[in-house]
């Protein structure tokens, strides 16, 4: 399928019911499902490439985490956590398999959607049947998340595309050489025009404020279950790190191979956080490992 199809799905949080947005690839009865989750401020759209090459051996899901894209904002900012991401996922997916026969699930992810994966593969009886994390771990570097505080919550509007663009570009250096064309597509994934036509980001600005209200102490605690949930994990895991990556360290990654599912190790070099996966020779390394 060179095209994918946009659909919803209604999930829950404790204030409510919202729907979620997901791109489907591929043919819609191939029970085989690789599902694709992308970072804090990104989109399903950032897999346009990988699930366009993954589609004749797949069905490729890739959803707009709630509070980002085509899906609904949460009218209480406080769940825009992992619990409740994990909880919208476990709904896609009786969504998505229904009556396929199929209960398993391959699984990448993108940071936060790294993130997902790995409290969603750590629970008994996991759909998760293989784990590739993109650029990220139990520990974060707290001098990252602090960058990536620093332009979360606030506001941007631009009265050119041209000027937008910009400032993504300045944004999401880490994320290593692209072309003009793909910096064009990274981009208008996340970007959108409000009612007066100013472009701005295509997230809720709320997004920042379960983020800002970490403090040293909760994220000692947040570390510590992170790593519960990666000692838990059975299936197979690869964990991709850009070797520039200002989130995930080289310490934490060797960690990782000597742990949980000793996950195997590829470090992309050039990039920081995050690789994009846009270019074949990612896309191969993320297919090899999916298909072996």
């Amino acid at each position: 399928m060179t095209h994918p199809n946009i659909r919803f799905v209604q999930c829950i949080s404790p204030v409510g019911l919202h729907k979620m947005a997901y791109k489907e690839w591929g043919d819609p009865r191939n029970s085989k499902v690789l599902v694709c989750v992308h970072g804090l401020t990104r989109v399903s759209d950032d897999f346009d490439p990988m699930a366009r090459e993954l589609s004749s051996d797949y069905r490729v899901v890739c959803p707009d985490v709630v509070g980002r894209g085509r899906s609904d904002w949460l009218k209480n900012p406080q769940f825009y956590r992992i619990p409740q991401y994990v909880s919208d996922m476990v709904t896609l997916l009786a969504r998505v398999l229904g009556n396929t026969g199929e209960e398993r699930v391959d699984w990448f992810g993108t940071s936060m959607g790294g993130l997902i994966g790995m409290a969603l593969a750590s629970l008994p009886g996991s759909p998760v049947r293989k784990l590739l994390l993109n650029d990220i771990g139990p520990a974060l570097d707290p001098v990252a998340l602090k960058r990536i505080g620093e332009y979360l919550g606030q506001p941007m509007r631009f009265q050119t595309f041209e000027e937008a663009e910009k400032s993504i570009r300045t944004i999401s250096a880490t994320f290593g050489p692209h072309t003009d064309e793909e910096w064009h597509k990274l981009a208008s994934d996340v970007l959108c025009q409000d009612q007066e036509g100013f472009w701005t980001r295509n997230y809720d600005l709320d997004l920042a404020i379960p983020f800002q209200s970490s403090t040293s102490e909760t994220m000692k605690v947040d570390e510590a279950m992170l790593w519960a949930a990666y000692d838990a994990i059975k299936c197979p895991t690869l964990l991709i790190r850009g070797a520039q990556s200002d989130l995930l360290s080289v310490q934490t990654a060797r960690e990782m191979t000597e742990r949980g599912p000793k996950a195997r190790l590829i470090e992309f070099p050039e990039v920081g956080h995050a690789p994009t996966f846009v270019h074949a020779e990612q896309i191969a390394i993320a297919k090899n490992f999916l298909l072996a």
